[in-house]
């Protein structure tokens, strides 16, 4: 049986299979690989443990001179992802309905869906269509994590004020220390960088199973077609304005293309704006349940949007994409 053929054909198939099949296993049955012990350590907790591992790992083959280039990319994919979370937001602010929706969407289910990305599959397209520099941009993704920087776009909007405790630089620390670590590794010994990194891609497909014992797919029924829609509009804008940006500045456009997400953690993002802010309490339990239909939504639809752009790119040049020149 020739299970890595197969995962070989399917674009993106060593991360996006065992993510489905996980999602699969956790919507019919939640608690079959929840008894404890190393079945449960590995199968259900290990995404942010190997996760973080990864992230090591690609540190190992950054150099202090090439580690500018990593910092860019973060930034500018942290950059563009709030910015079009945060315009389309406000354009639902000032088109919505009586009810303060609009398209049947909470404007802030829009902004925290939009502007919050899902860490995990960016690593995952990162490893397999990216570069080390690529894989070391995630920690700055961290950033928006949580509701800080939906409350920072609502602030400037005008409809609430900033509230304390939303960011902890710590939490940021605590994201960049493997990578740095790695750095160090891999800078200090070169032969060790290299011994580490011939594991780093049999990570993917262990970290995308545990990803997917976070998925249900109820909650794309609870969000009901609205918050199918908002996935839908993430993974569309959000991803293939990432994909042209990258492109016109010369990085490789898959990577860019890989922000079109929802991170899970976004789902509790509605309510914490509510506390802070009890005007958005009466949208905060509809805007929570889009949300999460985003999140489940953006998880199946973004591995094949990528798939789809990557068989072009490879078409269109001949060649692996990691071997493309983006502006050919």
């Amino acid at each position: 049986m020739k299970i890595k053929a197969t995962l070989d054909r399917i674009p993106g198939g060593m991360m996006v299979v065992p993510l489905l099949l996980a999602a699969t296993i956790n919507t019919f049955f939640p608690n079959i690989l929840r008894i404890g012990g190393f079945t449960e350590a590995l199968f259900v907790d290990s995404s942010s443990a190997l996760i973080s591992l990864f992230l090591l790992i690609a540190g190992t083959q950054i150099t202090f001179k090439t580690a500018g280039t990593s910092v860019k990319k973060g930034l500018t994919l942290l950059a563009f992802k709030w910015g079009i979370g945060a315009v389309i937001g406000l354009i639902a602010i000032m088109l919505a309905d009586s009810n303060g929706l609009f398209l049947g969407l909470a404007p802030i289910a829009i902004v925290a869906a939009m502007t919050n990305s899902n860490g995990g599959l960016y690593i995952a397209f990162a490893g397999q269509y990216g570069k080390e520099d690529d894989k070391a941009a995630y920690p700055f993704l961290a950033l928006s994590d949580g509701p800080f920087l939906t409350m920072v776009a609502l602030a400037i909007f005008g409809t609430m004020g900033y509230a304390e405790g939303m960011f902890s630089p710590t939490d940021f620390i605590a994201v960049l220390l493997p990578l740095a670590v790695g750095i160090a590794i891999g800078n200090l010994d070169k032969e060790m960088g290299d011994f580490l990194y011939k594991g780093s891609d049999k990570l993917v497909p262990f970290f995308a199973f545990s990803l997917g014992m976070s998925i249900n797919f109820t909650a794309i029924i609870k969000g009901g077609l609205s918050g199918v829609l908002l996935g839908v509009i993430t993974v569309l804008i959000t991803g293939g304005v990432g994909y042209l940006l990258f492109k016109w500045i010369g990085w490789n456009p898959i990577v860019g293309a890989s922000e079109g997400s929802t991170a899970g953690n976004a789902v509790g993002t509605p309510m914490a704006i509510a506390a802070a802010n009890a005007s958005f309490m009466p949208v905060a339990e509809l805007a929570t349940v889009q949300v999460a239909a985003s999140v489940v939504t953006t998880a199946i639809l973004l591995p094949i949007f990528i798939g789809i752009l990557a068989k072009r790119l490879e078409k269109k040049t001949g060649k692996p994409i990691k071997e493309i020149n983006p502006t050919m």
